[in-house]
């Protein structure tokens, strides 16, 4: 399991009972979590006194109760810095298990620069969401292409990179429907050194397009490799869809990248240290592919 351990402005505390006990920045949340199966003694006494609470409803959905809990907060990874506030379907704006695919990719990113200073290391990030994945990017030097169906979430990652002092960094925007800009950009032939994905299980794009991971992310993967240079530095899927384990994305990763461009390809889960236990919580899974070896 790959983990996102370096953090200090968030963390898991403890977990129980379907919900999680998280310290984001100075803020203490209980939201719910579909991988916490045990009930365990909820010793902490911050469970009973979070400055928010995610109540899952048994109808589906939820809503949240706050307790001195500002709109909104920043908090801080390495020189990043990331825009908080709770929003519908108990999210925040950041998922931090990705701090383990961020520091692997940063790595590469930074070798290749070191190596090569005058090139333009060009990653396109799919499925962009706030913008993790792009400011890690650029702060490792890359010039990096952000393109999301949601013009909510890329405003939103414009202001992360503003924060994290990327306001000038060449970084480019896109709200489109990720598959329809890829297969521009292939007509185009605008090409990249590394792609990022982190594509929904569902989703809608703009103008309506439908999207089932399921049925679309293998001759997605394959039209992506269509938008790769000649020698590529890497390429990333996260997943959260319970049905696409570890050994689909390596299978996915191999038939597609590896069988054309050699390297090496790895998938493992990705989780958070759980403070209060030292179990890992299981956060999804994600699939690497490297030129360099370096997984």
């Amino acid at each position: 399991m790959w983990l996102a351990d370096k953090w200090k402005d968030y963390e898991v505390i403890d977990t129980s009972n379907g919900e999680k006990l998280e310290r984001w920045g100075e803020y203490i949340l209980v939201r719910p979590d579909p991988q916490v199966l045990w009930d365990t003694k909820q010793t902490d006494a911050r469970w009973k006194k979070p400055n928010g609470h995610y109540h899952r409803s048994s109808k589906g959905g939820g809503e949240w109760e706050f307790f001195d809990l500002p709109k909104e907060w920043n908090v801080t990874y390495r020189d990043m810095v990331f825009h908080l506030q709770p929003f519908n379907f108990k999210h925040t704006g950041l998922f931090p298990e990705q701090a383990a695919n961020w520091d692997w990719f940063y790595d590469i990113i930074k070798k290749d620069k070191e190596k090569n200073p005058q090139k333009e290391v060009k990653v396109l990030n799919l499925f962009a969401y706030t913008g993790g994945a792009t400011i890690a990017a650029a702060k490792a030097g890359a010039s990096v292409t952000h393109v999301d169906a949601s013009k909510g979430m890329v405003t939103w990652a414009k202001e992360n990179a503003a924060l994290s002092g990327l306001s000038e960094a060449p970084i480019r925007y896109i709200v489109d429907d990720c598959v329809k800009f890829v297969e521009r950009e292939i007509r185009r032939g605008n090409l990249y050194d590394a792609i990022i994905m982190d594509p929904p299980s569902y989703g809608r794009g703009p103008k309506g397009e439908t999207w089932k991971i399921e049925e679309n992310i293998h001759s997605f993967v394959k039209l992506c490799t269509g938008a790769l240079k000649e020698n590529p530095l890497f390429f990333l899927i996260n997943s959260y869809t319970t049905g696409l384990q570890p050994a689909v994305l390596s299978y996915l990763l191999g038939l597609e990248i590896q069988s054309r461009f050699g390297g090496a390809v790895k998938a493992e889960e990705i989780g958070i240290p759980v403070t209060s236990n030292n179990l890992v919580l299981p956060c999804g899974a994600s699939g690497r592919w490297s030129s360099s070896q370096i997984i």
